[in-house]
């Protein structure tokens, strides 16, 4: 049986699944896991596709104490307990810069020019290529695809993409990216058969997780996005500030006598819902939380989404559709009715019945603005892509 493993590394986990190629659907998912807690209470969790328990294992800090021991320990357990040995490695990586635009099969050159763009994105970057470098030194024979979540929005026209700085900045790569490129593909792939109507017409996806952002789709393709030259741009997120005045950080660094790396820190990691609520980056621990600080989290989160919601119906010229996805956007039953009511103007009308019971069409028969639910999955657009690129029989 011929297999693609996924990897998505962060900082701190390794998420993985393992999909089998078949002759005629695609992939078709086997095992999702993920080896949690890395350096300091590591945990191994893997189930079948119908979410049967595979494994649940505890290490030692000192034995999973890197993202590249986590990788080799999940490739060693699939190959002795799953008996599967992968064809092919599919990488999500955060920032592909302005040279990669679509799925690429990975070498040394293109790991070099990737590893360049980790100061663009601190927190994800380094991460997504940690296990790269270790199958390229452990396994130098197998073939790994990296998916980049700027890709998708590289159909941007010139006049979103630019800042208004000299042009020269543009040329060396200075310009809006956009983000979460592979979940925003997903979801105009599945509109096509949950909405085939919003997937001709205007729509905006919000993926609203511990990341957020928010994409304009035209057509099912990108046309403006709220994150920009960085991950930090746009939407207030767990544990990022999202859009903030350039002269608040030029604030720090004169008059508070900060350095690039703690203003980098504090960004990154004690801002957005985590620093605003003084409590968690995680929505639900503040929508359950009576402290004034959650209040206020939630409502400023809420009322950026209205914000950008109105900017991304400008780009689009109207609105026809308004999905959400991602962690909080799937399962938050209070963050979608507050949103709703901010797109009201726009003509959205929310079922609170169907809002409360989890379907995938949320708004009233009678709403000019279609509100959707889907769950997205960027593991499988990552084995596509990595199929894709495949010289074998699927």
């Amino acid at each position: 049986m011929e297999t693609i493993l996924v990897i998505n590394a962060g900082s701190s986990s390794v998420k993985f699944q393992l999909f089998e190629l078949t002759a005629s659907a695609g992939p078709r998912r086997l095992v999702k896991g993920q080896m949690a807690g890395i350096g300091t209470r590591p945990r191994l969790h893997a189930e079948t596709h119908d979410g049967a328990s595979l494994i649940e294992k505890s290490f030692s800090a000192d034995e999973i104490a890197s993202v590249a021991a986590a990788t080799a320990a999940v490739g060693q357990w699939l190959q002795e307990t799953q008996k599967f040995t992968p064809v092919a490695v599919g990488h999500r990586v955060v920032h592909g810069g302005p040279h990669y635009s679509r799925p690429t099969i990975v070498d040394r050159d293109v790991l070099d020019q990737l590893e360049r763009y980790c100061s663009l994105a601190p927190l994800h970057q380094p991460n997504n290529l940690a296990p790269i470098h270790a199958l390229l030194e452990h396994r130098p024979g197998l073939v790994q695809v990296a998916c980049f979540d700027t890709a998708f929005h590289r159909t941007h026209d010139p006049v979103a993409d630019h800042y208004a700085l000299p042009e020269r900045f543009y040329r060396e790569g200075v310009r809006r990216y956009g983000f979460h490129g592979l979940s925003y593909e997903y979801i105009a792939s599945r509109l096509r058969d949950v909405a085939p109507d919003l997937a001709k017409g205007k729509t905006i996806v919000a993926h609203l997780g511990s990341g957020a952002s928010m994409c304009a789709l035209g057509a099912g393709r990108s046309v403006d996005s709220t994150m920009g030259f960085t991950a930090l741009d746009g939407l207030p997120m767990g544990t990022r500030a999202g859009q903030i005045d350039p002269g608040v950080i030029l604030y720090m660094l004169t008059e508070k006598g900060l350095g690039a790396a703690e203003i980098q820190d504090l960004l990154y990691h004690d801002s957005g819902l985590k620093g605003m609520s003084g409590v968690s980056n995680d929505m639900r621990e503040l929508e359950a939380s009576t402290a004034a600080g959650a209040a206020l989290a939630i409502d400023y989160f809420v009322y950026r989404i209205g914000l950008f919601a109105g900017m991304l119906a400008a780009a689009l010229g109207g609105l026809d559709g308004f999905v959400f996805t991602a962690g909080i956007g799937e399962n938050s039953v209070l963050i979608r009715a507050r949103v709703a009511e901010k797109l009201a103007w726009l003509g959205a009308a929310l079922d609170t019945a169907a809002n409360q019971s989890g379907a995938v069409l949320i708004s009233q028969p009678q709403s000019r603005v279609k509100l959707h639910v889907i769950p997205t999955d960027e593991e499988l657009m990552i084995a596509q892509h990595t199929l894709s690129l495949l010289k074998v029989p699927a």
